[in-house]
C-alpha cells in the first residue's frame, strides 16, 4: 500500500516537472515568437517580404538555432554605414529572435584583412566569420583555407541553410565564384565607383556657353577622359570662382597611404583600358596587369606578358598625377582616402571621376550639394574611359563585401555565425538595410516600389543598380594570386609617382618587378596547389607589345577629341 502511494506520488511529481517543462519550453517559444513579431512590426519595414512571410522566415531562424541557442559569437566587417546598421541593430534583433549573441566588431579594412591573413596562416580561430572583400577570391579558391558556401551549403550546414535564402536574387554572385565553378562568399553589401559631377552647374547656360566656346564641344557627361580632362581645366583654370567661391574641375588623394594602393587596385587601370576583354576581368590579363594561362598567373611585367608597366598603365597613371596636381584643390596631395571622401559634399568641386557610390547617404544630408526639398544638386553617371579601352572590357570597380568562412572556426561555431550572415542579408531585412546604408545586393530589393520612390533623392543610383551597365563594374578577380602581398606593393610604388619621386613609368616598372618577385616566391614555396603562379621567362617587351591584346602598344594619340553626352540622354529622361 505504502509503495503504491509511494508510486502515485512520484507520477504525480513526474508529471508536474513535464506539465513546467511544457509551460517553460512554451513561454521560451513565445518569447522568441514575440521578439520577431516586435522586431518585424517595428524595424524591419519596408520589406519585399509580406509580413506573413517574414515571421515565416523568423520562425525558421528561431527552430534552425535552437542547438545554438547560449552561444556567443564573434564576426568582423570594415566600418560602413551598412556594417554599423548589422552591429548596432541587427545583431541585437538576431540574438532576441534565436538567443545567439553576436559581437560584431567594426574595424578598419586593412586590420579586417589583416586578421583574416593572421587566422589563414596561424590556424588560430580570431574571428567565427568575417565580411571580407571579394577581391581575395583569388587567393581563397587558391590557398584551401576558406570554406566554400555552396559545399557548406549542401554538407555539413545544410541543417542551418535558410531555404529562402534565394542565391539567384543576388547580383554579385558572379563575383564571389571561383574558376571552379564554387561560391566562395555571401554577398553582405556592395557599391560601385562611379563618375560623380554637379549637375545644377552643368545645366548652368552661362557655363555651357563658355565651355562651348572654349573647347568647341557641348559641357556634359564626359564619356572619355578627354573630355574630363577639359572639363577639369574649364572649372580649375577658365572659371575659378562660382558665386564669390573657389572652384576645382577635380577631386583626388595623393598621400603616401595604404588607401592610395585602393585607389589604383579599384581598376583605374582597367578604366583606362590597360586589360583584356572580358566580364567579370579581363583575360588574359586583369585589370591589375597580372596575365594567366589556364589558372596559373604567369607575370605582371610587359616582358612576361603583363600590363602592369605598359603604355596604358603608364598613360593611367601619368594622368592621375598631372590631374592631381593641376586641378584638385592643393591640399588634396596630402590627403588620404578618408579626408578626400567628404570634400565634395562641402560644394567646390565641379567633379570627380573616381568616387564611391558608399558616400551616397552622406552626400543626400542637408549642405551645400542638397536641395532645400532634399534632392540632390549632383548626380553620378558612368565613369568616362581612357584611349586604351575597348567594346567588351570592364569599366570600373564595384566592392563587394561578402561573409567569409574559414576551416580553422569550429564547426558549431561557423554554423551559428553562418545564420546571422544569412539573416542579415534575408529578405526579411535587406531592403530596410539597403535603404539605411544605400549598398544594395538583392534585385528583388532594386526592383521594388520603394526604391523606385526613393530614387530622386539618390542621384542616379537606382537607375545605375536597375541597368545592364552594373555588371562591368567588378571587383578584382581571380587572376590575382595573394591580395594581401600583392596588394601592399601598390601605395608604395604609385606613391613615388604622386610624390614626384619618379615617373609614372619608373614607378609602374617598380611596381611591375615587386608582383613578379613575389609570384615566384609564391611559385617556389608551392604555397597554392595546381593554380599557383607560373612565371613566364621574360622576353623582350616588343614581343609582347606587338601580339593582340594586352600588353597593348603605346597609341600615337592618347588624347582623341573630348565627347559629352547630356544627362538626360544618359538616363533615357
Amino acid at each position: 500500500m505504502i509503495d503504491n502511494k509511494k508510486s502515485v506520488f512520484k507520477l504525480g511529481r513526474l508529471s508536474v516537472a513535464l506539465l513546467i517543462a511544457g509551460c517553460s519550453s512554451m513561454a521560451i517559444a513565445d518569447q522568441f515568437s514575440d521578439a520577431a513579431q516586435n522586431w518585424v512590426g517595428s524595424e524591419f519595414t519596408p520589406s519585399t517580404l509580406t509580413e506573413k512571410q517574414q515571421m515565416e522566415e523568423m520562425s525558421w531562424f528561431t527552430e534552425a538555432a535552437k542547438p545554438y541557442r547560449g552561444m556567443e559569437i564573434n564576426v568582423a566587417s570594415e566600418t560602413l554605414t551598412t556594417h554599423e546598421y548589422e552591429s548596432k541593430t541587427l545583431a541585437k534583433a538576431f540574438f532576441e529572435i534565436t538567443g545567439i549573441k553576436v559581437n560584431h566588431d567594426l574595424i578598419q579594412e586593412g586590420d579586417v584583412v589583416e586578421k583574416l591573413q593572421t587566422q589563414m596562416q596561424s590556424g588560430i580561430n580570431i574571428y567565427d566569420a568575417y565580411v571580407n572583400d571579394s577581391d581575395l577570391i583569388g587567393t581563397h579558391f587558391r590557398y584551401g583555407k576558406v570554406v566554400p558556401i555552396s559545399d557548406f551549403m549542401a554538407g555539413e550546414g545544410k541543417a542551418v541553410t535558410n531555404p529562402d535564402l534565394d542565391l539567384e536574387d543576388f547580383i554579385g554572385l558572379d563575383f564571389t565564384t571561383g574558376p571552379d565553378g564554387k561560391v566562395y562568399q555571401l554577398p553582405d553589401q556592395q557599391f560601385a565607383n562611379l563618375y560623380w559631377f554637379r549637375a545644377d552647374w552643368f545645366a548652368d547656360e552661362d557655363l555651357k556657353k563658355k565651355f562651348k566656346a572654349e573647347y568647341g564641344y557641348e559641357l556634359g557627361v564626359p564619356l572619355n577622359w578627354s573630355a574630363y580632362e577639359d572639363i577639369a581645366e574649364f572649372f580649375t583654370v577658365k572659371v575659378k570662382e562660382i558665386d564669390g567661391e573657389r572652384v576645382y574641375g577635380h577631386m583626388d588623394y595623393g598621400k603616401k597611404d595604404p588607401s592610395l594602393g585602393w585607389r589604383f587596385t579599384d581598376s583605374w587601370l582597367s578604366m583606362a583600358g590597360a586589360g583584356d576583354k572580358g566580364l567579370p576581368n579581363g583575360l588574359p590579363v586583369d585589370e591589375w596587369g597580372i596575365r594567366v594561362e589556364g589558372c596559373n598567373p604567369v607575370g605582371s611585367s610587359v616582358s612576361r606578358g603583363g600590363a602592369t608597366n605598359g603604355p596604358a598603365a603608364v598613360y593611367a597613371t601619368a594622368k592621375y598625377v598631372e590631374w592631381l596636381d593641376k586641378y584638385a584643390p592643393p591640399e588634396a596631395p596630402g590627403m588620404t582616402f578618408g579626408e578626400a571622401g567628404p570634400v565634395p559634399a562641402q560644394g567646390a568641386i565641379a567633379q570627380q571621376i573616381f568616387w564611391y557610390t558608399a558616400f551616397t547617404a552622406d552626400m543626400t544630408k542637408p549642405g551645400p550639394v542638397v536641395n532645400e526639398d532634399g534632392t540632390p544638386k549632383w548626380r553620378m553617371a558612368p565613369s568616362p574611359l581612357g584611349p586604351y579601352w575597348e567594346e567588351g572590357m570592364k569599366v570600373g570597380y564595384q566592392d563587394t563585401g561578402a561573409w567569409t568562412f574559414l576551416k580553422s572556426t569550429p564547426v558549431d561555431r561557423r554554423k551559428a555565425a553562418w545564420l546571422y550572415a544569412q539573416f542579415v542579408v534575408s529578405k526579411s531585412v535587406s531592403l530596410k538595410k539597403t535603404i539605411v546604408g544605400l549598398t544594395p545586393i538583392r534585385e528583388s530589393d532594386l526592383n521594388s516600389q520603394e526604391m523606385t520612390d526613393l530614387a530622386p533623392k539618390l542621384g542616379g543610383l537606382v537607375e545605375f543598380y536597375r541597368s545592364d551597365a552594373r555588371e562591368q563594374w567588378t571587383p578584382t578577380g581571380t587572376n590575382v594570386p595573394d591580395y594581401p602581398k600583392l596588394a601592399q606593393l601598390w601605395w608604395q610604388y604609385v606613391s613615388e609617382a604622386a610624390s614626384g619621386e619618379k615617373t609614372a613609368q619608373q614607378a609602374m616598372d617598380g611596381l611591375a618587378a615587386a608582383q613578379d618577385k613575389v609570384m615566384s616566391r609564391l611559385e617556389r614555396a608551392n604555397a597554392q596547389g595546381e593554380c599557383g603562379p607560373k612565371l613566364n621567362p621574360e622576353k623582350d617587351p616588343e614581343f609582347w607589345l606587338s601580339q593582340p591584346g594586352a600588353p597593348k602598344a603605346k597609341l600615337t594619340n592618347e588624347k582623341p577629341q573630348g565627347k559629352t553626352i547630356a544627362y538626360k540622354d544618359l538616363i533615357g529622361g
